[in-house]
Order: C-alpha cells, then structure tokens, then sequence
C-alpha cells in the first residue's frame, strides 16, 4: 500500500450540483491510501494515517480527482486551431472531413493515438469519452494505446453515411456502418479485463449527427444499441451545437426538435419510428440550444450533457444556457471538444466555462463557485458515464484515478495561491483551477498506477 500525502481537495459522496458547495473537502495535510488493487482505503488528514503504508509525499501538491472529459475527438488530435473561414458546417467541410481521412493511413493513425493519449496524460486526463475515427484500423490503434498507457478510454468509431464530398472517404453504406460498429464493440468493449464493471476500456455506438446519418441508419443504430444497453456500451454524438445545424436536421427529419431523431421519434410529426438512443449511458454534446422539451426528456431519460464552452466560443455556437439547463435536471458534465476546443487541459475549460456564464445575459448571468467547476470536470464526468460507483472523487472505497497539480512548476502560481486566506477553501480552490497550465500536472494515477506516455 502507498499512501499519498498532500493538500487534498475533492466533492465527497454523490451530491447534486447545487449540493456541491456542501460536499467540498480541502484537507491541507491530507492523504489517500491507495491498496495493491488500485482502490481508496484511506481518505483524510495526515495525523490520522493509519500505519503500514509508504508515503508519498508531494506537498505542496495538490491531491485532485483524475479530471473526466466527456467529449473530444480522437481523429483532430492536430487539428486545434484550424481556420474553417465560418462556423460548425463550413469548419467541418474545409478543415475537418479532410484532415479525418488521413487517419485512414495505419502508420499516421498509430502517431495519432499516441500523442493523443500523452497528450491526455500531460493535462490529467484520466477518463474520456473519445469519439471516435471512421478506420478500424485507426481504432484499433487508439483502444491499444490507451491499455499500454493505462488510460481510461470510452470510444467508437465515427459513423457517417451521407455526407458532402469533402467527407466522402469517411461514409459507409448503412450495412457496413453496423457491421464495423459491431465488430469494433465485440473486440473491444471490455477487452481489457472481460468485464465492463471492472474495465478501464469501453466501446460506444457514435454516429456524428443526425445529418451524417439517414433515417434508416438510425433505426439500424437504434435496434444495435438497443441490444448492447445491458452490456453497458455507450451512445454518444452531437446535439444542438449550431442554429444551422437544428434547422437542417428539423428539415431532413421532419421532426418537431432535434432530440426526437435520437429518441426514436424521427416519424411524420416526431412520431415513434424507431427504438431510443437515449438513456444513462447516452452523452450529447453541446445542447447549446435545446428546447424546455428536449430538456425535460434528457432528464427523464438519465441522459447526460457534455458541455463545450470552449469550443463554442471557438466557432460562434453560442452559449448554453447554464441556469436553464442545469434546473431542468439534467446532468452537465464538461467537454473539451478538441479541436473546435483549443484546449486540452480541462481547468483551462472551466475558465472558459466560468467566463461564459458570468457573460451571460441579465437575469440568466451567474457565477460559479470553485466547487461547482471541480463538481463538473469530475463528478459530473462520472455520473455521466455511469461511472460513479467508481471514480470522481477521492472518497474511500473509489478507484484511485487522481491527479498531482504541483503549484512551484508554475511561474506565478504558488504567489498567487499565497495571497488567499488558508481558511478561505471556496477562493483557494478557484484560483487553482482558473490559473493551472499544463505545466503544473506533475503526476497522473489510474486505478492507482502512475501512467505515463
């Protein structure tokens, strides 16, 4: 056993966001100890370590839960950045379809998933929800590097089956997109230890959105997933990113709300025409946009939210609606959509995520607490990939997923964590997560092993 000695800093039990404030612990000399089977047997202040175990110590570090990033793209690993001259339809044309084929290219694709996973380790990316490439090969490259590094990894392949031409090395016909999808489930969900409730690797169903999928490949999908509900694969894809994007989905579809094509609902009127995607392995990302309806059923539903703010500042999507969203009762869980999110670490994420909302208009504006912003990037996280019996937090009986921020790797950092009262654990606890870089990841635990690239 190892015990690991810092300032410990997490939400303990299974509080909703609003109850986050309550559930803070910040414990300045604090420590976990972590058993031979990665598990949390200890959580607390130093003086009352149990005895027996060899300590760690990494003060003045902090002790964080492993951060959960529930939307990014596997295939734009280098597109950060990327100028697509407009928003979400024209960047994906000129930018992104593109430079997604090239992953059809077995030796580029295994780079990829290389830096890909260092680059998660460098930021504290312990768990993802990754979508996927449209190559099985490119897949298969991703799902082994992730067991290699110890990452915690949930993906599927990107299906598209109508697209413009710039997409066309992506698209498969419908029979081939469901025989893919299946393949990769059956090799890969699992894989790791046999087990999805003990597996650091998961497979999900991933269409792009509903205009990268007809009707008839939904229904499809929708039978597929159907099946696969209790074997706990995932769903994931976008909703509600772009007005644009709603409109043409409302006119393909010919449904009253974008939702109703993920809920089996894409008949004349939004009538059923197929089996539900949604549900509480289901994650949509963005919902910049949604309607009280499509709100009310995500909740009803258990199907969660990956928000994105960062990237949809990057490409003028708009600003989800913080208050709205979150009183509706479904679970906000944060993103950082690499690459139309420019950034990786997801502290840097929050920042944004705190600036959007403060931005917002009049009575809608609001001001999240440090609490609130760690709830997101790791409880939230976990919840929304039903993972919350698991990891999240630092509570003793959890799977050791956590993350070392060393303050004295940052210039400025360490003086500008000083000026803020010792007592004062709301302040102390923003300024980290607003002001972190990079930089100041020093050590990441899965499980309880210290991964690395």
């Amino acid at each position: 056993m190892k015990a690991y000695r810092g300032h410990l800093i997490h939400i303990t039990g299974a509080p909703s966001l609003a109850e986050a404030p309550d559930h803070l612990v910040s414990i300045p000399d604090g420590a976990i100890i972590v058993d031979d089977a990665g598990l949390i047997t200890y959580s607390g202040e130093f003086l009352t370590l149990p005895t027996g175990a060899e300590v760690v110590d990494v003060r003045p570090g902090f002790l964080l839960p492993g951060f959960i990033d529930t939307h990014i793209h596997f295939p734009q690993t280098y597109c950060t950045n990327a100028f697509g001259g407009g928003q979400l339809l024209n960047w994906l044309e000129r930018c992104i379809f593109p430079a997604e084929a090239a992953l059809a290219e077995p030796d580029f694709a295994r780079a990829a998933a290389r830096d890909f996973c260092a680059k998660r380790i460098s930021v504290g990316t312990t768990t993802a929800l990754v979508f996927g490439s449209a190559f099985p090969d490119a897949q298969d490259a991703l799902f082994e590097e992730s067991m290699r590094t110890g990452l915690r990894t949930i993906s599927g392949r990107g299906i598209q089956t109508v697209g413009p031409e710039s997409a066309g090395a992506l698209l498969t016909d419908e029979q081939t997109a469901i025989e893919l999808t299946t393949a990769e489930i059956t090799r890969w969900h699992a894989a790791d230890t046999g087990d999805p409730r003990t597996a650091l690797l998961h497979a999900a169903v991933v269409p792009r959105f509903a205009l990268s999928v007809t009707p008839d490949t939904l229904m499809a999908l929708g039978e597929l997933y159907d099946g696969l509900r209790g074997a706990g694969v995932y769903f994931h894809t976008h909703l509600s990113e772009n007005t644009a994007e709603i409109a043409a989905v409302r006119s393909m579809y010919g449904v009253d709300d974008y939702l109703d094509a993920y809920d089996g609902r894409f008949g004349p009127g939004s009538s059923p025409a197929g089996k539900t995607l949604l549900g509480s392995h289901s994650v949509l990302a963005h919902a910049v946009h949604c309607t009280d309806a499509e709100l009310a059923r995500m909740a009803e539903t258990g199907t969660s939210i990956a928000h994105c703010p960062t990237s949809q500042l990057f490409l003028g999507s708009g600003t989800m609606p913080w208050r709205r969203t979150t009183s509706s009762g479904v679970n906000v869980a944060l993103g950082t959509d690499v690459s139309a999110g420019d950034e990786w670490l997801l502290p840097r994420v929050l920042n944004d995520c705190f600036k959007v909302h403060m931005s917002e208009a009049a009575h809608a504006a609001t001001s999240l607490v440090g609490a609130e912003l760690l709830y997101t990037a790791t409880l939230a996280g976990a919840r929304a990939l039903a993972l919350a019996d698991r990891i999240g937090n630092l509570d003793v009986g959890r799977e050791a997923d956590f993350v070392v921020v060393d303050p004295e790797r940052q210039r400025l950092l360490p003086e500008m964590l000083a000026r803020i009262d010792a007592e004062d654990t709301e302040s102390l606890l923003f300024t980290l997560l607003t002001g972190m870089r990079d930089e100041s990841v020093a050590d990441v635990y899965v499980r309880g092993r210290r991964v690395s690239a």
